[in-house]
């Protein structure tokens, strides 16, 4: 041991990624995401509530879709400069105020802001995705970020169907306060199983910030992974935003809780994405990312041709979540290969990406609804992921990926 080792003490061994901790981090992931899609199966309850038309209650996805992206840009950053086992747990409790102001906002205008807050705060599983790829063994990177992402996509999943069994209990604004219990539970838990783990840059704040744009601007595959991410996040919002009016208006009527279970159709997604990540770890990401656009792109043209069959608009739906989620969880896993040192960052600028992506989507589905309803919405969704998959094409061409 040489003089400097003995001055500085043992070295505290690396902390390892256990089976236990990713279970960890894709529940807390989970919890967290669902914050975004808590109010999608109670558009039509809120705006009844708050006297507002549909398309204005489709307005409040977009608010916390701006909000995640904002929070994305401001604070997940900030995963490469600070102690994330204090960050984590403290940006998830500025979510649980914000969700109790959600349940008590007395209009439409506050409701909308206290959303952009939820939005926000609501990028802890952006925070824990990076961390889950520090930690991981490298030839396990992409599964443990598979089933990291996968948390995240039940969450999705499990939120919309718990929101329409409680809304149709005790209410819409009920929703919101079981929202805040579950993410207080988890911010507890989080405090005490996240490691140490030392920071990977000492730059301030604005040169922080300033990295996520030199990124960006210096990596050509960073720039095209994040168009593919914002072209699936389009799709996924137009689509399930699109189908919540379309089950809740006539013919056919459903309750919140119903439209709750359809959202279980993309249990389909959650599953391949926990295995998908595997296909990265062996160098076929390039190739399944295609695959997965073509799946979109096939499934929504079915959908927008389904006439008034549900069967096929819900066969649609299952097929969709396996496209649009294999490819973001293969799209993050390489990004997240781009630079090690820079995780967190490269993340801000993926996500970022995605959810500008996602409430351009939902804000189309708010206008095409009223307009052309149903088949042309899908369509319009059909429509983005095809150029997504020309830009797939062309990319697959010229830039290979972590190419910068």
């Amino acid at each position: 041991m040489s003089p400097q080792q003995r001055a500085a003490g043992p070295r505290r061994p690396r902390a390892r990624m256990s089976g236990v901790l990713t279970l960890i981090f894709a529940l807390s992931g989970g919890v967290v995401v669902g914050n975004l899609y808590w109010a999608q199966p109670l558009l039509d309850g809120i705006g009844a509530g708050l006297s507002v038309p549909p398309s204005f209650a489709g307005l409040i996805i977009t608010g916390v879709q701006v909000g995640y992206a904002l929070g994305a840009l401001l604070i997940v950053p900030l995963g490469d400069t600070l102690q994330r086992h204090r960050l984590i747990p403290a940006v998830m409790a500025v979510s649980v105020l914000a969700l109790l102001a959600t349940a008590a906002a007395p209009s439409y205008a506050v409701l909308v802001l206290a959303m952009l807050v939820v939005g926000l705060s609501s990028v802890t599983g952006q925070l824990l995705t990076p961390l889950a790829a520090d930690l991981a063994r490298p030839e396990n990177r992409g599964r443990t970020i598979g089933t990291v992402a996968s948390g995240l996509l039940f969450g999705i999943l499990i939120a919309r169907v718990v929101s329409g069994f409680v809304a149709d209990l005790a209410g819409w604004r009920s929703v919101f306060v079981f929202a805040a219990v579950l993410n207080l539970v988890f911010a507890l838990l989080l405090a005490r199983s996240i490691p140490r783990m030392p920071a990977t840059t000492s730059a301030g704040y604005g040169a922080l910030l300033r990295s996520v744009f030199a990124a960006v601007r210096e990596s050509a595959g960073l720039r095209v992974l994040m168009l593919l991410g914002a072209c699936v996040m389009a799709v996924f919002t137009m689509f399930w935003t699109g189908l919540t009016f379309l089950l809740s208006s006539a013919p056919y009527g459903f309750s919140v809780t119903q439209i709750g279970l359809v959202s279980l159709l993309g249990v389909a997604g959650a599953v391949a994405a926990q295995n998908v990540g595997r296909l990265s770890d062996r160098g076929w990401a390039l190739p399944a990312i295609g695959a997965g656009l073509a799946l979109t792109l096939l499934s929504m043209v079915a959908a927008a041709l389904a006439g008034g069959s549900l069967a096929v608009v819900f066969a649609a739906a299952a097929v969709s979540s396996v496209g649009i989620q294999s490819v973001l969880v293969l799209v993050q896993t390489s990004v997240m290969a781009i630079d090690p040192k820079a995780r967190s960052r490269l993340n801000t600028a993926l996500i970022v990406g995605n959810f500008i992506g996602g409430a351009v989507g939902s804000t189309l589905t708010a206008i095409l609804w009223d307009a052309v309803g149903w088949p042309l919405t899908s369509g319009a969704a059909g429509a983005v992921a095809l150029l997504g998959l020309i830009v797939w094409a062309a990319w697959k061409r010229r830039v290979p990926v972590g190419a910068h």
